[in-house]
């Protein structure tokens, strides 16, 4: 059973890799260690996924920006510089919204490879709100299976 996890997560991030080959890529292991490091600069946080499941849980401190929104420079409200990080549940969206953030000149893109569901699987922590919960919306039945 977890060979067969791992096998889908691997085709999953093979195929996000060639659709998407200039988005840099960060782990969940990595994220984690830059976020618990106080002497780092934080970066911002981007949930690139639809309201409905932003409510139900997201990384603490993530702002809500669809990556299908038709002006998110507007929305974003950070130097070119600072380092970003999108996620959605598994990361092809959050690939996209990385893609849109680099071609507007954002230099410091990173999309959190395996997002939220790889996030969630770690035992990491997810919020609504400021509260941890026990669950993540998972898109829909098909997605649900990597969870």
């Amino acid at each position: 059973m977890k060979l067969c996890y791992s096998l889908k997560w691997n085709l999953l991030n093979s195929l996000i890799q060639l659709r998407f080959p200039d988005i840099n890529n960060i782990s969940t292991e990595k994220l984690a260690i830059w976020l618990s490091d106080k002497n780092q600069e934080k970066p911002l946080i981007l949930d690139a996924r639809n309201k409905i499941e932003y409510a139900i849980s997201h990384l603490k401190g993530a702002c809500l920006i669809p990556y299908d929104s038709p002006e998110i420079k507007s929305l974003i409200k950070c130097s070119v510089n600072t380092p970003i990080i999108t996620y959605c549940s598994v990361g092809y969206r959050s690939a996209i919204l990385a893609q849109r953030l680099q071609k507007m000149g954002y230099k410091k893109v990173f999309n959190l490879q395996g997002s939220l569901f790889v996030w969630f699987r770690e035992n990491r922590p997810v919020f609504c709100g400021e509260e941890i919960v026990s669950c993540i919306h998972p898109f829909n039945l098909f997605w649900s299976l990597l969870l």
